[in-house]
C-alpha cells in the first residue's frame, strides 16, 4: 500500500503565492522609484543673509554612494570682500565624500575639533563662488549634516544649515 505524505496543504500554497507576489510588488516599487529617479541625487539650494553678507549653499540632500554631487557656496556682500574672505564649515561633513578639492583653492585652511576654516583671496566684485568637486565615497552608508557660515571679524554672519541623506 502506498501514502502520500509531506505535500503541500491548500493553505500552505496560498501562503505562498501571496508571499511571493508580496515580494514581486516590493520589487516593482522599488525599480519603479528607481526609473522615476527618485532614488539618485536630489539637491536643494538654501540661503542666509546678515550684516549685509548673503550666503547661498546649493548642496546634495538626498544621495548614493558613487555618484556626484554638488556642494557650491556663494558669498555675496555689497561693496566686496576685503583682503580675504573665511568659510566655517563643519569638519566631517567632507568626511562621507571623495574629492578632487575645492575650486578655487583656499589660500588657507585649518580645522579645530569641529570646524573646518577655509580662507580664499577675495576677488574683485561683489560675488564669491567656490565649489566642492566630490563624489560620494563608495563605502559611505550614512549621510552626514553641518553648517557653513561666512566669517567676518572672528564671528558668524551668514550660517546656512544643510544635511545629506545616502540611500542603499
Amino acid at each position: 500500500m502506498q501514502t502520500i505524505e509531506n505535500l503541500e496543504t491548500r493553505a500552505q500554497g496560498a501562503a505562498a503565492i501571496w508571499s511571493r507576489r508580496g515580494f514581486l510588488v516590493l520589487l516593482l516599487v522599488f525599480v519603479l522609484a528607481g526609473a522615476a529617479g527618485l532614488l539618485g541625487v536630489r539637491t536643494a539650494t538654501d540661503s542666509a543673509a546678515g550684516d549685509g553678507w548673503t550666503l547661498e549653499l546649493d548642496h546634495a540632500t538626498t544621495a548614493r554612494a558613487g555618484l556626484d554631487v554638488p556642494w557650491q557656496v556663494t558669498v555675496t556682500h555689497p561693496g566686496g570682500f576685503g583682503k580675504d574672505l573665511t568659510l566655517a564649515v563643519t569638519g566631517d561633513y567632507f568626511d562621507i565624500f571623495e574629492t578632487q578639492g575645492f575650486h578655487p583653492d583656499p589660500s588657507d585652511s585649518t580645522r579645530d575639533g569641529d570646524t573646518l576654516y577655509l580662507t580664499f583671496a577675495a576677488p574683485p566684485g561683489d560675488t564669491f563662488v567656490v565649489a566642492y568637486d566630490a563624489y560620494i565615497q563608495p563605502a559611505s552608508q550614512v549621510g552626514r549634516g553641518g553648517s557653513v557660515s561666512v566669517m567676518t571679524d572672528g564671528r558668524r554672519v551668514a550660517t546656512v544649515d544643510f544635511e545629506t541623506t545616502l540611500l542603499p
